[in-house]
């Protein structure tokens, strides 16, 4: 398998990434939002949009 964030090989001890810099980058992506699960768009209530 290759590293999520560089492409290296992976490491056992880090898997699935190479090294504990690309996991600590990968935790600070999901900490800081730049990740994003997509889902449809929400509607609004007729209430909420008045």
């Amino acid at each position: 398998m290759k590293c999520p964030i560089c492409g290296k090989p992976t490491a056992p001890e880090h898997e699935p990434f190479c090294s504990r810099r690309c996991a600590d980058i990968d935790l600070g992506n999901w900490l800081n939002d730049s990740y994003k699960l997509p889902a449809p768009p929400e509607e609004e209530d007729e209430e909420e949009a008045e």
